[in-house]
């Protein structure tokens, strides 16, 4: 795989480049948030391991502009930090996996390679519907009734996920999994919060809800 690997830290940056490289890989090591951001949006990589503490532009602030320049990147964010706020601030910013230091190689390598195998879109899923309200995933658009709704990365996700089980009910832990990638409950209401704002944008300027509640399990999304 091409990887892009962002680490400031000159040790830990080598110690995982040659690792990648012994498995095979092609590796670029950059230093810079900023350069990093710019190599990341431009260059045709597989996987990005970026640390949280940067210069030029930290870990997490780059990975919320890439997704908001539309980039489906798969993102693994290394951090020093190993509190559950932190690690719920970095899969809101549109990471798809966290790993804390120290961590052994043999990790990293499993974690780079789920991410790899992560199925892509098929050309049919490119626009999901439900109703009047269309999602397209390649221009990172949602529209209902003709207008444009203005969504942040993780409100994408959360109805992206939704769309593609339509009809079906979707729980709580489902949705951390899911949409947040997390396989514990953080203890926070992250995902009613997220549904809460969802709906102010998908549902209540218009006549009809899609977003449904069902009480005692989870939530739904109709035509």
């Amino acid at each position: 795989m091409k990887i892009l690997v962002i680490e400031d830290d000159e040790t830990t940056g080598d110690y995982i480049a040659a690792g990648l490289r012994e498995e095979g890989h092609s590796v670029d090591l950059l230093a810079d948030g900023r350069d990093g951001l710019i190599r990341a949006t431009a260059g045709d990589y597989e996987v990005l391991i970026v640390d949280r503490m940067l210069p030029g532009l930290d870990g997490v602030s780059l990975v919320k502009t890439l997704r908001g320049a539309g980039s489906k990147l798969p993102v693994l964010i290394l951090t020093s930090l190993g509190g559950i706020d932190d690690r719920i601030d970095g899969l809101n910013a549109g990471a798809d996996d966290y790993l804390v230091k120290p961590f052994a190689f043999g990790e990293l390598s499993a974690r780079v390679a789920a991410l790899a195998r992560r199925p892509q879109m098929r050309a049919e899923e490119t626009v999901l519907r439900a109703g009047d309200l269309e999602m397209d995933l390649v221009r990172r658009r949602v529209t209902r009734q003709g207008q444009e709704i203005d969504l942040l990365p993780r409100e994408f996700a959360l109805l992206e996920h939704l769309l593609r089980r339509k009809g079906r009910v979707q729980t709580r832990t489902m949705l951390l999994e899911g949409v947040w990638d997390l396989g514990f409950d953080p203890q926070t209401n992250v995902v009613e919060t997220h549904i809460s704002r969802l709906r102010a944008k998908v549902d209540r300027p218009f006549e009809r809800e899609l977003i449904q509640t069902v009480r005692g399990a989870g939530y739904r999304i109709d035509d």
